[in-house]
């Protein structure tokens, strides 16, 4: 079993072939975070040292218990508004303008396979490959109902998570923050890496010590983009590529998006991967449910290497549903740098004979092909061949290219029009 509850100590463990993650329901129903790092056996409990910092407010429940505070408590979901000051994974607005949140234990289930997420990518599990806990959470004054989802992927090495947030109330609320997750890892120092860039020179490795307060990398262009990619890793300062211990926080979304690092007063430090917050505004009307996107979460304590390897394993395997998945890629050549918009028939055909000499076994005709397209401002949205360029159409050159050993691929990009095109003249809406 990936999956255990240890009902009498209210522990839920999670393991992999080689990692651990553990979280306990608390007394007053709080999930609290214990562990998650290399494999081990038995209650972790003992790892959780209750402390008073001062001025962290204490539940009514423990006024006297000035240790326990959910302002220094690691959470597993913490809603906002309820004595934590650390950053919030959920900001819910009521009709009155009040926001507020503490979800406490309602009820779980241990299923065999990997429990779904509607409408957006996520990870996918064969036949015995995963089991998933489902975790209910209830705040009933604000009329929410959290649900955690943890999909465990043993052989793997990963963990997915995902929420969903469901109005239990009797009146519409707004999400105005709703992110995927938290982690928080009450020990170690840590270094924060990340993938930064630009155009054409994206991925730019950053690796920087995790600072007290908080640091944030996100994109709001409506995509992951090209400026930071949607994933960030928190390694020890001694760790390099083949020793040391490192997390992998991964966001499975190509929106809009924030991953933010806090470390707080206690030196515990929190990561909150989610949508990203600014201009978003999800109303909730009584009944109905808001899916987070999913988060691929692994440990390594044998490098960044092992790290890695995990990621391109799962990635390859859970995540990518192409026939290409486990399918050797073909060698191709792309004509654009070559020919930019200036070809005809003849010159791709050229092209071909020397590609299929030196064994390529693809060729794709990039753009250019179709409508007026003889620049960068002119054509989008007209996909029908241009015959001034490619007389008769693609018939001859896809037989020529088939003919020399290759196949043909064709460059389209649907999502885009120019102005300067009888699509938009026909169509300005």
């Amino acid at each position: 079993m990936s999956i255990l509850f240890l009902k009498n100590e209210k522990i839920f463990a999670l393991h992999t072939k080689k990692t651990t993650y553990e979280m306990q329901v608390d007394d007053l129903g709080h999930l609290r975070h214990l562990y998650y790092g290399r494999r081990v056996s038995g209650s972790l409990r003992h790892l959780y040292h209750p402390a008073d910092y001062g001025f962290s407010p204490n539940p009514y429940e423990k006024r006297l218990q000035t240790e326990y505070s959910l302002d220094t408590m690691p959470q597993e979901y913490p809603g906002c508004n309820q004595g934590d000051f650390r950053i919030s994974a959920l900001v819910p607005r009521a009709d009155d303008g009040s926001c507020g949140a503490d979800f406490c234990y309602d009820s779980h289930e241990i299923l065999e396979g990997k429990y779904t997420v509607d409408g957006i990518p996520s990870a996918f599990a064969r036949e015995d490959e995963a089991q998933t806990l489902v975790v209910k959470l209830a705040d009933p004054a604000a009329g929410l109902e959290l649900t955690l989802y943890y999909g465990v992927f043993e052989e793997r090495d990963v963990i997915t998570r995902a929420a969903r947030i469901k109005n239990i109330g009797r009146q519409e609320l707004t999400l105005e923050k709703a992110a995927s997750s938290c982690l928080d890892i009450p020990f170690g120092d840590w270094d924060l890496l990340h993938f930064h860039g630009r155009h054409l020179m994206e991925r730019q490795l950053e690796r920087i010590p995790v600072m007290n307060g908080i640091q944030t990398i996100s994109s709001r262009r409506g995509a992951s983009s090209h400026h930071h990619n949607p994933f960030l890793i928190l390694a020890g300062h001694e760790t390099t590529e083949e020793y040391g211990e490192c997390y992998g926080v991964m966001l499975v979304y190509s929106g809009s998006y924030r991953m933010d690092v806090e470390k707080d007063q206690s030196g515990s430090i929190r990561v909150i991967p989610g949508i990203h917050d600014e201009m978003f505004h999800w109303p909730l009307i009584p009944g109905e449910s808001f899916q987070t996107p999913e988060v691929l979460l692994t440990f390594s304590h044998e490098g960044l290497e092992m790290l890695s390897q995990n990621y391109h394993r799962f990635i390859r395997k859970n995540i990518c549903r192409s026939q290409w998945t486990q399918k050797k890629r073909p060698v191709l050549i792309n004509n654009w740098e070559a020919t930019y918009f200036d070809f005809d028939t003849d010159k791709i055909i050229s092209i071909a004979r020397q590609a299929s000499a030196l064994g390529v076994e693809l060729l794709v005709l990039d753009d250019g092909w179709f409508g007026g397209r003889n620049s960068d401002h002119q054509g989008l949205g007209d996909w029908n061949v241009n015959e001034e360029k490619l007389p008769g159409g693609l018939n001859r050159l896809i037989e020529e290219v088939n003919r020399l050993g290759m196949r043909f691929g064709l460059w389209i990009e649907p999502e885009m029009v120019n102005e300067d095109s009888d699509l938009y003249r026909e169509h300005p809406d």
